[in-house]
């Protein structure tokens, strides 16, 4: 392969290549050279076979090329599987490698997973993600990080590829922690937006005055400036994840509540509405089309 003049010869591996994984590989191929990617879908990785700069490879291969891999696999616990089982990536990385976690995972599974890759000198760092898939594409993602302040700062660098707005959040299990927490009031504001737009309904008053309102008020989100005017308003019902995401990501941080014995009764609330939606069926479905369900699901509870 010739390298590109103009970009980083740092080799980047990415491991996951859906909603968030592919955008995030297109933005680190614009910045270095070679970055390898794979997933388990092979539809998933054709679109990177004529990809400039971009090699389609195993992940035992990405272990051993990469200076830093990113996971972005459904849960901490796959990524392990994949550094000690059959593919045995953690044996085949070098020393001073970095895996960048940004999985939405519990920390109580990413803090032993960072001592166990540091005994072959593997820095591990967890991070969660906010912009979602939309983020991913352009580049602007906020993520917040766990692990070594160190490494870190020597990857600022890297991170700037696929993202605006950068924080060290602590040790390791930090990055995770404020995500799910995060993922609590993104997921209880909108179902409590959803709730808001069917008593603006029975009042009489339309949906879109209602959001309008909202945006020029102290009532103002991201789920009343972003989510209801291009995802729901628009009538096109892609907010790119699933009902099932939001009911894991929204029980893992009921979990971690409970680990802390933080009281989280409006997560629980939020939490049991989920699992009904999950129950009637709507777990593969965009996450907006619980708007158009509220009522019935909020009735059966």
């Amino acid at each position: 392969m010739v390298n590109n003049p103009d970009k980083d010869d740092k080799a980047i591996g990415v491991i996951g290549l859906g909603n968030m994984g592919a955008g995030i590989a297109r933005n680190l191929a614009h910045r270095f050279t070679p970055v390898l990617v794979w997933d388990t879908s092979a539809d998933a990785c054709d679109p990177f076979a004529s990809v400039e700069g971009v090699e389609v490879a195993a992940p035992r291969e990405i272990a051993s090329r990469s200076d830093a891999v990113f996971f972005l696999v459904p849960n901490s616990r796959d990524i392990e599987d994949l550094l000690t089982g059959s593919e045995s990536m953690l044996e085949r990385m070098r020393g001073g490698t970095v895996i960048f976690d940004l999985t939405t995972s519990d920390p109580v599974h990413s803090k032993p997973l960072a001592e166990k890759v540091s005994g072959c000198s593997v820095t591990y760092m967890d991070g969660g993600m906010s912009g979602g898939a939309a983020g991913a594409d352009a580049g602007t993602l906020t993520l917040m990080l766990g692990g070594d302040k160190d490494t870190f700062q020597a990857f600022t660098p890297v991170l700037d590829a696929i993202a605006d707005r950068l924080f060290y959040m602590g040790p390791s299990g930090a990055g995770h922690t404020l995500k799910l927490i995060l993922n609590l009031v993104i997921h209880t504001n909108f179902l409590a937006v959803c709730e808001a737009g069917h008593m603006a309904k029975a009042a009489g008053i339309e949906l879109g005055d209602m959001i309008d309102v909202f945006n020029v008020s102290n009532a103002r989100s991201f789920v009343s400036e972003v989510r209801f005017p291009k995802h729901i308003l628009s009538g096109t019902w892609d907010g790119r994840s699933r009902v099932y995401n939001l009911h894991k990501d929204v029980g893992m941080a009921m979990e971690l509540a409970r680990s802390l014995g933080a009281s989280a009764k409006l997560g629980a609330e939020t939490c049991r509405f989920l699992a009904r939606a999950v129950e009637a069926g709507m777990q593969e479905e965009d996450f907006t089309r619980l708007y158009a369900a509220f009522p019935d699901l909020r009735n059966n509870g």
